[in-house]
């Protein structure tokens, strides 16, 4: 975030299409949450209020800001890692609302690199060993899926 005192991004007009209403001046701060529990950039831009353009535009120009954006981001990817586990170990018929197991698979690993940055940043280690870790987790998850394919195969 833009410390106190120095200038915020300036935005063009077209950049705020769909605001309504003066600008909550903790967008920011709304967004990064969101961000975190969805992983999902337009959501969150529609949760603080503001254009996703807007959000880009900042996140291009503001080092701190697209550094919380990383930690938000991995923060939601860690999220959906869980909430993929806990699917495949209790099921997801009855468990409320749908959830796509293969799609949650194929976004975590389409993001990994960003996830293995992130990591890398925040544990000071190399984005290879990162990512070699997020490879073997996504392959675990995707042995569960099979498993749990071959048992329910097999049960009928």
């Amino acid at each position: 975030m833009a410390a106190r005192g120095q200038n915020r991004t300036k935005i063009k007009q077209q950049l705020k299409e769909g605001e309504n209403g003066p600008l909550n001046r903790h967008w920011r701060g709304v967004f990064l949450d969101f961000l975190a529990e969805s992983s999902n950039v337009t959501k969150a831009a529609e949760e603080a209020g503001i254009n996703p353009s807007r959000a880009y535009k900042v996140r291009r120009e503001e080092p701190e800001f697209a550094k919380q954006w990383r930690v938000a981001l991995l923060e939601g990817y860690e999220h959906l890692e869980l909430e993929t586990l806990r699917r495949l170990r209790v099921g997801t018929k009855a468990d409320g609302p749908k959830f796509d197991i293969a799609n949650a698979l194929r976004l975590l690993v389409l993001h990994r690199e960003t996830v293995a940055r992130a990591q890398a940043e925040q544990r000071n280690v190399s984005a290879a060993e990162v990512r070699a870790s997020i490879d073997r987790k996504v392959e675990a998850i995707r042995q569960q899926v099979q498993d749990e394919k071959r048992r329910g195969a097999a049960r009928k």
